[in-house]
């Protein structure tokens, strides 16, 4: 039973932020964001990484890459991903 929730929950989320990401309205897809984060913390599930990284690590705001944030490719070696929040002006690297 408790996993029907959970992958309920997760079908919920992930349709949330894709409405959040599909949106044109800023407000109405920061609403559809924070919705799912909600889901996420209420049902005390972690969301997977695709889902994550739409979130700002430092101001929690949902970004959508290009539009919220500034993706940059850098590093000789290892190669990294930085993104760059344009709301806090936090900067985060992934390792490719």
């Amino acid at each position: 039973m408790k996993k029907r929730y959970r992958e309920a929950a997760l079908k919920r989320m992930s349709d949330m932020l894709e409405a959040a990401m599909l949106s044109s309205d800023i407000v109405l897809a920061e609403k559809y964001a924070s919705m799912a984060w909600r889901t996420s913390t209420k049902h005390r599930i972690r969301m997977p990484y695709i889902m994550r990284f739409m979130f700002c690590k430092k101001c929690k705001r949902f970004i959508r890459p290009g539009v919220d944030s500034r993706i940059r490719l850098g590093g000789r070696r290892p190669q990294a991903v930085r993104i760059t929040c344009l709301y806090c002006g936090h900067t985060y690297r992934k390792i490719l």
